[in-house]
Formats: structure tokens, C-alpha cells, sequence
């Protein structure tokens, strides 16, 4: 019974999103048919028709190089921020010594670092994954930091009633599991911004492919039906992390929350 419910549920809420997006591209064709100009509103079936003559391009060029963009910004910023927020939220020396530090650099907007991206690594993957790690970092930072300092020191006491009196299992077996919903938070937030400066970085000389450099490329020719549909697919592969992302950390990592919430 329980688990015929849980289908009917699914089902609901999956009927509901795909009427919501079918809605969203009624609104969009009709707007378009009312502007009546390409250059400023170019609609559904244009964009469609511009995604059968580039979809082997978007899936063998674009898309792969902003994954891979993506994927190393994303990567560096876990192994610096990780280690770093759980160091400065379990030992407050480390914290007194790098939050002056951290506070000086997390107010740059990762854009600010164009220029020195393009000097120390050119036109390459790596510019732009320095670009996706600079805005990606300091989310997950604060979030490891927030998690493990805003953990109950009654915690703490009992584990080492329990006998774990070492830091490392202290923070193995008690801190990081409590701050494990606080850590998803700011990877999915990074995963965000890390997406936007993508998109920037590629625009702007880092990178000499990929969706974002696609969108900028087609708006110097005019053809807004292929500006659009980049930004639709940047869109769309977005969700699709977002979603994914979601489903581990939701139905795999944090499941018992789940069932707190029901």
C-alpha cells in the first residue's frame, strides 16, 4: 500500500513538472509570435530546427569541454575547501590564522581573475577550470566551516564517553556525518555558481569552445535562434547535474532526513 502511494506520488509531481514546462514553452512560442522578430525573441520550433542542424556539434565539442571545464573547477574547489573548512570549523587556531586570509579573497568575483587565468595557464581547460574553482571554493568552504563549528559539544562529550577521544575519529564518526546536509548545501550552491562563471569564462577569451563560447560566438553573427539554444542547453544540462546531484545526496547520504521530513 505504502509503496503503491509513493508511486501514485511520483507520478503526481512528475505530471506536474512536465505541465509546467510545456506551459513555460506555450508562453515562450506565443511571446514570440506576438514579438514577431527573430533577433529579439527567436521561438520554440526556430530554436528546435537550429538543435537538428547543431546537436552533433553541441555533443561532441561543446558539451564535453564545458563538462570538462566544469568538472575541473568543481573537483579543485572540494579538495581545497573540504580539508580547509573542516580544519578551521574543529580547531579554532587554524581558524584565527586563515579566516583573515579567506575574508580577503572571498569578496573577488572569480571574473576579477580572467586575466591572470589567461597569463598563467592561456587558452587552455585549465583557465577555465581556475575560473569554475575560484567561484566554487569559498561556498563549499563556509558551509564545511558553518557544518563542524555549530556542531552541540554534547556530541563530542558523548563520542568520547563511548571512547573516541582522538581528533580524527571525533571528526570521522561525529562532526562530519553532522555536518554532512550542511557540506551538500554549499556543493550544490558552488555547482551554481560554478555553472554561471562556466559560461563567463568561456565568453570572455579563457576558452575557445564550449557552450558559453558558442552563445557569444553566434551573437557576433546575429543568429539568436543558436544564442537561444545554447542558453537552453546550458539550462537543461544544469538541471540535469542539479537533479542528479540531489538524488545521491538526498537517497543515498542523507536518507534518513528524507524520512524526518515525510
Amino acid at each position: 500500500m505504502t509503496k503503491t502511494r509513493t508511486l501514485r506520488d511520483l507520478a503526481g509531481g512528475r505530471g506536474v513538472e512536465a505541465l509546467s514546462i510545456l506551459g513555460l514553452i506555450a508562453v515562450w512560442q506565443v511571446g514570440a509570435v506576438a514579438v514577431n522578430d527573430t533577433l529579439l525573441l527567436p521561438s520554440f520550433f526556430q530554436v528546435v530546427a537550429a538543435f537538428s542542424l547543431e546537436w552533433q556539434t553541441i555533443l561532441r565539442q561543446d558539451l564535453p569541454t564545458s563538462l570538462l571545464h566544469f568538472i575541473i573547477g568543481m573537483a579543485g574547489g572540494l579538495l581545497v575547501a573540504l580539508p580547509l573548512g573542516m580544519g578551521m570549523g574543529w580547531f579554532r587556531s587554524l581558524d584565527q590564522v586563515l579566516d583573515p586570509i579567506v575574508e580577503i579573497f572571498r569578496p573577488i568575483p572569480p571574473l576579477a581573475w580572467i586575466p591572470f587565468a589567461i597569463v598563467w595557464f592561456g587558452l587552455t581547460d585549465e583557465a577555465a577550470g581556475f575560473i569554475i574553482f575560484v567561484g566554487a571554493v569559498f561556498p563549499i568552504l563556509i558551509n564545511t566551516y558553518v557544518g563542524f563549528r555549530s556542531l552541540p559539544r554534547v556530541y563530542v562529550e558523548s563520542a568520547k564517553v563511548l571512547g573516541a577521544t582522538k581528533d580524527i575519529d571525533l571528526v570521522r564518526y561525529v562532526a562530519f556525518p553532522y555536518a554532512l546536509p550542511s557540506i551538500a548545501g554549499g556543493i550544490r550552491i558552488a555547482m551554481g555558481i560554478a555553472w554561471m562563471c562556466l559560461v563567463a569564462a568561456e565568453q570572455f577569451g579563457v576558452s575557445t569552445s564550449g557552450l558559453g563560447y558558442k552563445i557569444w560566438s553566434y551573437y557576433y553573427l546575429h543568429q539568436m535562434d543558436y544564442v537561444l539554444l545554447y542558453i537552453v542547453m546550458l539550462g537543461l544540462l544544469g538541471l540535469v547535474i542539479d537533479r542528479t546531484f540531489r538524488y545521491i545526496v538526498e537517497e543515498r547520504l542523507l536518507k534518513w532526513q528524507v524520512g524526518l521530513t515525510q
